[in-house]
């Protein structure tokens, strides 16, 4: 039964003592890779992203380089990614719009980002805040929705009404950062299948442990 965390701060402050310098971890040199490389990790690991796009980012050095690449090329480049065939239309109409309306610059505000082909508000969270810095909101992945419910955070399931409880319950200095530990958190200790939690170092804050 889902129990509400009625400690969030001791919650927080616990997953910083672990987690302080919690980040992402796509590789990236500048915002554009962000973004290419955030969309190709939908439905993928971090881990097989960062080895794809070295050579991607080599040969792709700027937005109109990725709008004038024929569909097939870039299809083949990024397969290995998963639904490489959506990920390619979605990064080649993504670099085409930046190149026709932003002058090939990412943006750096939440609605322009979310007109982009490929981009929702869990992507351009990403790129906002870890390219720019800038707390627009918190991202919703595949673990931080999971932690969420264990942790006592939220009881939604669609990942808009989440990130809404997490903004309610977390300062928004924090928010950048604690979307990083919580992924961090639900990669390394609080697993989907086998969650370790004998060793985790929030047990004692957690009002759902999975082992007791």
């Amino acid at each position: 039964m889902w129990k509400k965390n009625r400690d969030v701060n001791a919650l927080i402050e616990g997953l910083r003592r672990v987690y302080p310098r919690a980040a992402c971890a796509l590789h990236f040199k500048n915002p554009l890779e962000l973004l290419v490389a955030t969309i190709l990790s939908a439905q993928c690991t971090d881990e097989r992203v960062n080895k794809v796009t070295p050579d991607l980012f080599n040969k792709y050095r700027q937005a109109g380089d990725y709008a004038q690449a024929p569909l097939p090329q870039l299809e083949k480049e990024v397969k290995s990614t998963g639904f490489y065939r959506n990920k390619a239309k979605s990064i080649h109409g993504m670099a085409r719009m930046l190149v026709d309306r932003f002058g090939g610059e990412v943006p750096r505000s939440m609605d322009e980002l979310i007109q982009l082909p490929g981009v929702a508000r869990k992507t351009a969270n990403v790129v906002l805040g870890t390219a720019f810095g800038i707390a627009d909101g918190i991202v919703v992945d595949t673990h931080v929705i999971r932690l969420s419910e264990r942790l006592g955070l939220s009881k939604e399931k669609t990942p808009e009404k989440i990130e809404k409880d997490l903004m309610a319950q977390v300062s928004q200095k924090d928010w950048i950062w604690f979307a990083h530990a919580l992924t961090t958190h639900g990669r390394q200790v609080c697993k989907a299948r086998n969650p370790l939690c004998p060793r985790c170092p929030v047990r004692k804050e957690c009002p759902n442990p999975v082992f007791p």
